[in-house]
C-alpha cells in the first residue's frame, strides 16, 4: 500500500460528533477502508474500536471496527463480504453513537476508579456497559461498598473533563508534573495528551490518555462495582458497570 498522510482524527477534536464527510485514500491487504479523516476511534489503550456505517452514492458499508493500520493510519474493518467503496469515492461516516458514548462513560469512570483506589494500574479494558481495572494490591478492598460510595460521590459532582498537551521536552523539564499522574506517561512520540477531570482546587486527576471521554463527570450515571478477583500474587482485578446496562 502506499505511503499516506495520517488522517485527521476528527474523534479527538470532537468526541461527540457522530457524522462527518470523508474521502477514501486507500484499501488495505485486509480489507480495511483509510480515509482522509476518521470519525472512529481506533482499537487502543483499553479501549474497543469504534463501529457505524458508511453511506456513499450508490452504496454502503457497515463498519464492525476500527484498527491502528500501518505507520499512523486508521483502517476502518467492514463486515463479512460488505463492498468497499471505491478509492476516491466521497463517502459520510456514521457512528454508532451508543457504544460511543458507553466507552466515553465507563472510560472516564475508570479514571475515577483510579483515584479512589490510588494503586498503581497494571492493566484495564473498556466495553459500552462495564469495564475493569487491575491494580498492584496485594490485599482485597476491607469495604468494596464504601469504594463504590466515594466513587459515584466524585462522578455526582459534575465535573468537566479536559484535556491539555505537552511535549516531551515539556515532561522532562517538569518531571514534577508526574507526581499528579496516576499512570506514568509514554515518552518519545513528541507530545503527550493528558485527560484532567476537575479544575483548579477541583482537580481530581491528571493523566495521559488518547481515548474518548464524556465532558462531565455527571454524564457517566449510576456505577456499580462487581467482583474482586485475585490476579496473581500482587494482582487484583475490579470490575466496574454502568447501573443502567
Amino acid at each position: 500500500m502506499q505511503t499516506l498522510m495520517p488522517a485527521d482524527l476528527l474523534y479527538r477534536q470532537d468526541a461527540y460528533l457522530c457524522q462527518a464527510p470523508a474521502t477514501v485514500l486507500a484499501h488495505t491487504d485486509q480489507g480495511g477502508v483509510i480515509l482522509d479523516q476518521s470519525l472512529f476511534y481506533p482499537t487502543g489503550g483499553g479501549q474497543p474500536g469504534d463501529a457505524g456505517r458508511l453511506i456513499w452514492d450508490g452504496g454502503q458499508m457497515d463498519v464492525v471496527t476500527t484498527i491502528k493500520a500501518d505507520g499512523d493510519q486508521i483502517a476502518l474493518v467492514p463486515a463479512e463480504e460488505a463492498g468497499l467503496p471505491p478509492v476516491g469515492t466521497q463517502v459520510t461516516q456514521n457512528l454508532d453513537w451508543d457504544l460511543r458514548f458507553g466507552h466515553m462513560r465507563v472510560h472516564t469512570a475508570l479514571h475515577l476508579l483510579s483515584v479512589v483506589i490510588p494503586l498503581e494500574v497494571s492493566g484495564g479494558s473498556i466495553s459500552a456497559a462495564k469495564g475493569r481495572l487491575d491494580f498492584n494490591m496485594p490485599d482485597a478492598p476491607e469495604d468494596k461498598e464504601a469504594l463504590q460510595t466515594q466513587l459515584q460521590e466524585l462522578i455526582d459532582r459534575d465535573l468537566p473533563v479536559t484535556e491539555d498537551w505537552i511535549t516531551d521536552a515539556e515532561l522532562y523539564a517538569n518531571p514534577g508534573l508526574v507526581k499528579t499522574m496516576s499512570v506514568q506517561p509514554p515518552r518519545g512520540s513528541g507530545k503527550i495528551r493528558l485527560v484532567r477531570i476537575g479544575q483548579g482546587d477541583a482537580q481530581v486527576d491528571l493523566q495521559p490518555c488518547g481515548g474518548t471521554h464524556v465532558a462531565r463527570t455527571g454524564e457517566i450515571g449510576k456505577i456499580r462495582l462487581g467482583k474482586v478477583e485475585k490476579k496473581g500474587r500482587q494482582n487484583r482485578r475490579v470490575y466496574l458497570h454502568l447501573d443502567d446496562q
